[in-house]
C-alpha cells in the first residue's frame, strides 16, 4: 500500500479552503433561513448572499447587480448562450465559438444546432490561441454571439479575450467567456476585457462544488433560463443557496488576496515540474504556449505510452492527475483540444495532464519527478510500438 499522496488534478476540482468551509458553517445550522423571507431569519439570509455577490463583483471589477449566482459553470455557461441567443435571434442565428471549448459550451452550440443555429466553430495555433484575424475572417452579419473561453482547460492556454471581445462588437455581436479556469487563479477585469457575459465555478478557487455566477453586463438581456420565482431579480428562480454562496464569496475573496503570491510559487513548480520531465523523459512534448499559459497547467504528450495507463501507475504511486478534462474521463477518444492543435491521434493519446495549486510543495514535484519516468520506462518496455520505433533508429 503506498502512503504518499500527490494531489495534482486542480483543474478537475480543488480542495476547499478551511476559512471557507468555516464561513459556511453557520449557514447550515443557525442562520438558516429563506433569503426571500421578510422575518429576521430571511434577512440574516439575503445579507450574506448580498456579501457575497459583492466580494464576486469586486473580484471581476464588476457591479453586483451583474453578478447572478447559478448551480455552476455549466449552468452559467448554457444560460448565458442560450440565453442570449433567443433574445439575439432577430439579428442573427448564428454563434461563434472555438474548436477547444469546454463540453458545456461545445454541446451547448450542438444544442441550439438542432434547433436552426449555425455554429461557426474557429481553429487554433498549435498553442491552442484563438487568433482576433481568425475571428475577423468568420464573422458575418448574422453571428449574434461569440463565445470563447478565458483559458482552456487541458492545456492551460490563455486567450487574447480583450482583443477576441472587440472583433465581436464590431459586428454587433455579443461576447461570452468561459473563465471557470482563469478566475481566482489570474486577474479577470470584465470591464478591461470588454466582455458581456463571463461564467465561473467556485470549486476551481477551492470553494464548494455546485455554486457558480454569470456575470451579464449592465444593460445586456439575455433571457430567463431557469422559471419559477422572483430570485436573482426575477432572472433564475430557486431558492438561493446560502452556504455555498457565501462559501464561494470567501474563497474568492482569498484567491484574489493571495493570487500575487500564490501564483508565483505555483508558477515556478509548474516550471520545474516541465522542465523536469523534459530533461528525464524522451520523446516528450509540452502542450499549450509557455507564456500565455495558467500558472498552474502542465499538460505533456509522451510518445508510446497510453494516458490512461499513466493515469493508473500514478494513481498506484498515490498521485492524483488527469488526461484531458474531468468532465470527459469516461471517453476513450483522444482530447478534441489536443486534436484541434494538430496532434495525431496516437500521440494524443498519451496526454498527461497534472495540474497544481497552493497546497502543492515542491516535494510533490519532486516525487513526480522521480516516480514517473521510472513509469513511463516501463510501460514503454511492454509496448510493442516503442520496440518498433527503438529498433528502427
Amino acid at each position: 500500500m503506498n502512503n504518499h499522496r500527490v494531489y495534482l488534478d486542480n483543474a478537475a476540482t480543488t480542495r476547499m479552503d478551511p476559512e471557507a468551509v468555516a464561513a459556511m458553517t453557520p449557514y447550515f445550522t443557525q442562520a438558516y433561513g429563506n433569503p426571500s423571507s421578510v422575518h429576521g431569519y430571511g434577512r440574516e439570509a439575503r445579507r450574506a448572499v448580498e456579501e457575497s455577490r459583492a466580494k464576486l463583483a469586486r473580484a471581476l471589477n464588476a457591479s453586483p447587480d451583474e453578478i447572478y449566482f447559478t448551480g455552476g459553470g455549466t449552468e452559467s455557461d448554457n444560460w448565458a448562450i442560450k440565453g442570449a441567443a433567443a433574445r439575439m435571434s432577430k439579428k442573427g442565428k448564428r454563434v461563434v465559438t472555438s474548436a477547444v471549448e469546454h463540453h458545456a459550451v461545445l454541446h451547448t452550440c450542438e444544442e441550439l444546432a438542432r434547433g436552426g443555429f449555425e455554429i461557426t466553430y474557429l481553429p487554433v495555433t498549435d498553442q491552442g490561441i484563438v487568433q482576433p484575424a481568425a475571428l475577423a475572417s468568420a464573422m458575418k452579419p448574422d453571428a449574434a454571439i461569440v463565445s470563447v473561453m478565458t483559458a482552456n482547460n487541458e492545456i492551460g492556454t490563455i486567450q487574447p479575450i480583450a482583443e477576441l471581445a472587440a472583433v465581436a462588437h464590431e459586428y454587433g455581436a455579443l461576447f461570452h467567456t468561459d473563465a471557470v479556469q482563469a478566475v481566482g487563479s489570474i486577474p479577470v477585469d470584465v470591464k478591461a476585457l470588454g466582455v458581456d457575459m463571463l461564467s465561473l465555478s467556485a470549486h476551481k478557487f477551492h470553494g464548494p462544488k455546485g455554486i457558480g455566477a454569470l456575470y451579464v453586463k449592465k444593460g445586456v438581456r439575455i433571457d430567463t433560463f431557469i422559471h419559477g420565482g422572483a430570485q436573482e431579480r426575477g432572472r433564475r428562480a430557486g431558492t438561493e443557496n446560502v452556504p455555498y454562496i457565501v462559501g464561494m464569496g470567501a474563497a474568492i475573496e482569498l484567491a484574489v488576496e493571495r493570487m500575487d503570491e500564490t501564483g508565483g510559487r505555483v508558477r515556478r513548480m509548474r516550471d520545474r515540474l516541465i522542465n523536469g520531465l523534459m530533461e528525464r523523459i524522451p520523446e516528450i512534448r509540452v502542450n499549450g504556449d509557455m507564456e500565455r499559459r495558467l500558472p498552474g497547467n502542465a499538460n505533456v504528450s509522451i510518445r508510446y505510452v497510453e494516458g490512461e495507463s499513466l493515469l493508473l501507475a500514478l494513481d498506484l504511486k498515490g498521485v492524483a492527475a488527469s488526461s484531458g478534462s474531468a468532465c470527459t474521463s469516461g471517453s476513450l477518444d483522444p482530447s478534441h483540444v489536443l486534436l484541434a492543435i494538430g496532434l495525431p491521434h496516437e500521440i494524443a493519446h498519451g496526454s498527461l495532464r497534472l495540474t497544481l495549486s497552493g497546497g502543492n510543495t515542491d516535494a510533490d514535484v519532486d516525487y513526480v519527478l522521480e516516480e514517473l519516468p521510472k513509469i513511463v520506462t516501463r510501460l514503454r518496455d511492454m509496448s510493442p510500438l516503442f520496440a518498433d520505433a527503438a529498433a528502427a533508429r
